[in-house]
């Protein structure tokens, strides 16, 4: 008896699932009356709305992840790239309007799927005098890590960096967006 209830709440569990994939799969098929926009075109629909901030736009990333250290027995310091990743996400910066202290959001635009929700991976403030960004780079969890970037408006590359001790090492963590797009 147990056994046939539960083959019947798997088999259950198993056609809804497969019933939500063909929903999808339907979805994607249909062809609109209407104009279609992906997430990336419908930035730069936003970007011609209005003269845009410098910073905002579309951009690709890379990164680098430094350590510097004295060499085993304390001998000459040594410093050695322990990561480096070229151009390795997509990424919009549009302003963010609300009330949330941040003046900047950060979209990755690596999803392909229609339909796709798009998720904001971190956040800009500008400092005072225009040329610095403290970044906050959301990860799960609730964590975050921080940067600060330097930005020119003549420029389309931002550079941020981020340094920790650990131990008798120094990390540094480099991030560079060159801009793609504006328009």
């Amino acid at each position: 008896m147990r056994t046939s209830i539960l083959m019947c709440i798997v088999i259950g569990l198993l056609a809804s699932g497969c019933m939500q994939k063909l929903v999808r799969m339907q979805q994607v098929s249909k062809q609109s009356a209407y104009q279609q926009f992906d997430f990336q075109a419908l930035v730069r629909k936003y970007m011609e709305k209005e003269k845009p901030n410098h910073v905002e736009g579309i951009y690709s990333v890379s990164g680098s992840v430094t350590k510097k250290g004295k060499g085993f027995m304390g001998g000459a310091e040594k410093e050695k790239v322990t990561d480096l990743k070229e151009n390795y996400a997509k990424v919009a910066i549009i302003r963010d309007g609300n009330d949330s202290g941040r003046q900047f959001i950060e979209i990755s635009l690596d999803k392909e799927a229609v339909g796709a929700s798009y998720n904001i991976i971190g956040e800009f403030s500008l400092s005072t005098g225009g040329s610095i960004l403290i970044y906050k780079h959301l990860e799960g969890k609730g964590k975050s890590s921080a940067f600060t970037f330097t930005t020119d408006e003549s420029s389309d590359v931002l550079e941020g960096i981020r340094v920790e001790n650990e131990g008798n090492t120094v990390v540094t963590y480099k991030l560079t967006y060159v801009k793609l797009s504006t328009r």
